[in-house]
C-alpha cells in the first residue's frame, strides 16, 4: 500500500507499473492490426530484468497480460498512445514547442515522434526512472528526435521550480502531458497538480490528462486482496492507486479558463474500431471508469 513519503525506482512501487504498461504497448505492437506502436517499450521490459522478459515471452508466473483483462489492456493501452500521440502533433502544429510531460516514467515520445526544430521536451519524473530510461535508449544507440531536458523531480514536492530551473518559460504556450498519472495521486496532490499546471502556462497552451473515476469500493478491496496473496505479479495496480472521489478534470481546468473537450475511453476505444466489454468484465469496468482530457488555454 502506498505511504505519504514513498519512493520507487523503475521495478519497484509505482515504477513498475510504467514497466507493466510498456510491456502492454510492446505486445500491442506485435499484433497484425497495431492501434498504436511504441518501437521502445519491449527494450524497456527486457533492459529492467528476466521478470519482465518473461511476460513478453509468455512464460513466468505473472500472467495478466495473457488473459482476457490483458488482451483488452493491450489494445487499449495502443489507444491511449494513439490520442495522446495525436494531441502532441496537433498542439506543436499550433506552433507550441515547449512540451511537458509529467510522470513521465518510460514515455518515449521525446525519442520516437517527429518534432519540429526547436522543440523542447521536459520530462519530470523520479531522478532513478529517468536514469533507467536514459540509460536503454542510449545503450541502443537510440537519440533523441527533440531536444530533451530531464527534470528531476517528486510530484509531491515543489516541481515548478524544478522545471523553471531547466528553463521553462512560463510566458511562451506550452503543451502538457499526464498519461496514465492521476490515479496514483491523492485528491489534494491532483489539486496541486492542476494549480502549477495552469499557473505556468501561457494563453495558447494545451494539457491533456486521463481521469479516472473512483471504483466500486468493494471491487478495489477484493483486488487488493489478490494482490497481496500474488506476491510474484510484477505489478500490484490496485494497491497503489488512490481509489478517491474527485473533482473531474474537465471540470477543473473548465472552470479555469480552459476550453476542455473531454471523451469517455470507452466511446474513444469505440471510434478506433474496438470492442468495448460487458461492463461486469474487468476490461468493461476499466474502459467505462476512464476519460481522455484536452483542454487549451484560452485566457489568464
Amino acid at each position: 500500500m502506498r505511504t505519504d513519503n514513498d519512493t520507487w525506482d523503475i521495478t519497484t512501487s509505482v515504477g513498475a507499473t510504467a514497466l507493466f504498461v510498456a510491456a502492454a504497448r510492446a505486445l500491442e505492437a506485435r499484433r497484425d492490426d497495431p492501434v498504436a506502436v511504441d518501437p521502445y517499450a519491449g527494450l524497456f521490459c527486457r533492459a529492467a530484468g528476466p521478470q519482465w522478459s518473461d511476460m513478453l515471452d509468455g512464460k513466468g508466473a505473472d500472467q495478466r497480460l495473457k488473459s482476457e483483462f490483458g488482451d483488452v489492456f493491450q489494445r487499449y493501452q495502443g489507444a491511449r498512445t494513439r490520442f495522446f500521440d495525436d494531441y502532441l502533433r496537433s498542439a506543436v502544429a499550433a506552433g507550441v514547442r515547449q512540451i511537458v510531460i509529467v510522470a513521465a516514467g518510460l514515455d518515449s515520445r521525446a525519442y520516437r515522434l517527429a518534432w519540429p526544430e526547436t522543440t523542447v521536451v521536459f520530462e519530470v519524473d523520479r531522478p532513478m526512472v529517468l536514469e533507467f530510461k536514459r540509460e536503454v535508449l542510449a545503450g541502443h544507440g537510440d537519440v533523441p528526435t527533440a531536444e530533451r531536458r530531464e527534470v528531476a523531480a517528486d510530484l509531491r514536492e515543489d516541481w515548478p521550480k524544478a522545471l523553471r530551473d531547466k528553463d521553462f518559460d512560463s510566458a511562451q504556450p506550452s503543451a502538457w502531458l499526464a498519461e496514465g498519472l492521476l490515479m496514483y495521486l491523492p485528491g489534494a496532490a491532483r489539486d496541486q497538480l492542476y494549480t502549477g499546471i495552469d499557473a505556468l502556462s501561457a494563453v495558447g497552451s494545451h494539457v491533456a490528462l486521463e481521469d479516472m473515476h473512483a471504483l466500486d469500493s468493494g471491487t478495489v478491496e477484493a483486488k487488493r486482496a489478490e494482490e497481496r496473496e500474488n506476491p510474484e505479479q510484477a505489478s500490484h495496480f490496485f494497491s497503489l492507486i488512490y481509489n478517491e472521489e474527485h473533482r473531474d478534470a474537465a471540470r477543473w481546468f473548465g472552470g479555469h479558463g480552459w476550453d476542455v473537450q473531454p471523451i469517455l475511453a470507452a466511446d474513444y476505444f469505440r471510434q478506433l474500431g474496438q470492442v468495448v466489454p460487458q461492463p461486469d468484465t474487468d476490461g468493461g469496468q476499466m474502459l467505462r471508469s476512464g476519460s481522455l482530457v484536452t483542454a487549451a488555454k484560452r485566457r489568464l
